[in-house]
């Protein structure tokens, strides 16, 4: 069983959730590759995909989109988990319910969902993100349940080996 493990990160808090489900997968005794989702040129050698994305606006990156949308017809035909990564729901020092962000919808193409809160780092963002950020309210901090990546792992582990 070979998983892809790809996620669209534009300040590293998604790839790092990537790398931290790859690593999982490739414990409990999967083969995995991970790429970013614009250098994935094919799907031929997979059996499974994990896709996730930053969230920005409510929407994936448009290279998570793409993604989708390239490999739309295989990923219906595979088992596909997806995750979000966002601060959606994390409002003024008390992290909320970060579902409120909720994955992309592609027809019906995802078997299982995941949403992850995320990191607000400003020393990461440019004066620009960072005033946005400030407007919306963001709060610094690390919200990134690892534990919680950790079982969503395992999950799609355990439903692959199955």
């Amino acid at each position: 069983m070979k998983v892809l493990v790809t996620a669209a990160s534009k300040h590293g808090s998604a790839s790092e959730i990537a790398s931290a489900i790859a690593a999982r997968l490739r414990r409990s005794g999967l083969a995995v590759d991970s790429f970013a989702p614009e250098s994935v040129q094919s799907l031929a050698e997979y059996d499974a995909v994990v896709i996730g994305s930053a969230v920005y606006m409510r929407q994936w990156m448009e290279a998570a989109r793409d993604f989708v949308a390239r490999f739309h017809g295989q990923l219906r035909q595979m088992p596909t988990w997806a995750f979000s990564v966002g601060m959606s729901g994390v409002p003024k020092r008390a992290p909320q319910d970060p579902k409120k962000i909720g994955p992309v919808s592609m027809d019906g193409v995802f078997d299982h969902t995941k949403v992850f809160a995320g990191r607000y780092d400003p020393t990461r963002l440019s004066l620009r993100e960072r005033s946005i950020a400030r407007l919306a309210g963001a709060v610094e901090g690390d919200f990134r349940d690892w534990d919680e990546v950790e079982r969503w792992a395992d999950s799609i582990a355990e439903a692959l080996k199955n």
